[in-house]
């Protein structure tokens, strides 16, 4: 009988008992299902949801299944063209795998990645993409990999982009190789006096370039002073902030400045320029990642190219058709092939 707020909706008990047959076989006859059901069985379960006009309850099946046909992807900045370029990369193999992606950003905060992370969670994606440098001395990582872990328990697929170091599967970068690459190419053109643009100590992603970038320096007999290295925030406006604080302390003693990636390094090009400085010419400037906007800058700026979209399309391909692997120690399964670039910013001593 009617309940007195309305008609009940139609369940798949319903159809497997108007098709007289079980639920389980109805399951697989509607939702799709790796067990096989007999013709006979799936004409008669769909023959008997049409006539009770049965609408199966897809958000339901997702928490049944595990997961739904979204991708979660975590990014440190939305505004970072580096950032921008991974999630093209994901978007891009995500629709043709008929997946819809969710962003969000962490602002490079591990408690809010955390927030986020469970927040993703409960909406049961099919793939977590977390892409982003980890923290070193993260007190939250315990329970960011507790949070990751129940994911991929409940059917989730976890992909990091980042540094190996968390007990999932990884799209690495080689930032010490390319970093170090980076510095020999430089003092191949003849720079001697080095400055670096960093983040701050926790972000392993600027360790990682600025230690490639000391033992490039090295193996050419050049030291980079420790006064010459200046900390600041991973952005534009940290790029610019600590070039002119550079430029305070240490003005004329330089001859180069290297910031951790592109962003900074532009920042710094227009801090050079407010003090009456020409990039290229009388400091020259390298960055790191390659993000389309350093090509358009004057002068275009000399960086280490890393191939970001096609980092976001490896890590949902990896998701998609690789075997599922439980977490347990840190693997990287793709890493992103850096090279140098050199263009009109690092023109070379005597150009």
């Amino acid at each position: 009988m009617p309940r007195p707020n309305g008609p009940s909706p139609v369940t798949l008990h319903d159809v497997a008992r108007e098709a007289g047959v079980s639920l389980a076989t109805a399951s697989r006859a509607i939702n799709g299902s790796t067990r096989r059901v007999r013709d006979d069985y799936r004409a008669r379960v769909l023959a008997a949801a049409k006539r009770l006009n049965y609408k199966p309850n897809y958000a339901a099946q997702a928490v049944a299944r595990g997961t739904t046909t979204t991708v979660g992807l975590l990014v440190g900045d939305v505004s970072d063209p580096y950032f921008s370029r991974i999630a093209s990369g994901v978007i891009e193999a995500a629709d043709a795998a008929g997946l819809v992606v969710t962003m969000a950003a962490t602002g490079r905060d591990s408690s809010r990645e955390l927030d986020l992370v469970r927040t993703m969670s409960a909406q049961r994606p099919r793939i977590m993409i977390v892409a982003g440098s980890r923290l070193a001395g993260n007190a939250d990582q315990p329970a960011l990999i507790e949070e990751l872990t129940a994911l991929t328990e409940s059917g989730g697929r976890v992909i990091m982009i980042s540094q190996p170091v968390l007990p999932f599967p990884t799209v690495a970068m080689d930032n010490t190789t390319g970093a170090r690459q980076l510095a020999e190419a430089l003092a191949g053109l003849g720079y001697r006096r080095f400055a670096v643009l960093r983040g701050n100590d926790a972000l392993e992603t600027s360790n990682e370039r600025l230690h490639g970038f000391r033992e490039g320096l090295a193996g050419h007999g050049i030291e980079l002073a420790d006064r010459h290295v200046i900390s600041t925030e991973f952005t534009r406006d940290g790029g610019y902030a600590g070039a002119l604080e550079l430029i305070k302390e240490a003005r004329g003693e330089v001859e180069l400045i290297f910031a951790v990636n592109d962003v900074m390094a532009v920042g710094a090009m227009s801090a050079l320029r407010s003090v009456g400085l020409r990039p290229g010419v009388d400091v020259a400037v390298a960055g790191y990642d390659d993000i389309p906007t350093v090509r358009d800058v004057t002068p275009a700026l000399t960086t280490v190219g890393i191939p970001l979209a096609e980092i976001g399309r490896e890590a949902v391909r990896h998701a998609l058709e690789t075997p599922e692997e439980r977490p347990g120690q840190a693997s990287v399964v793709w890493t992103a092939k850096s090279s140098v670039v050199i263009r009109e910013s690092t023109p070379g001593i005597g150009a």
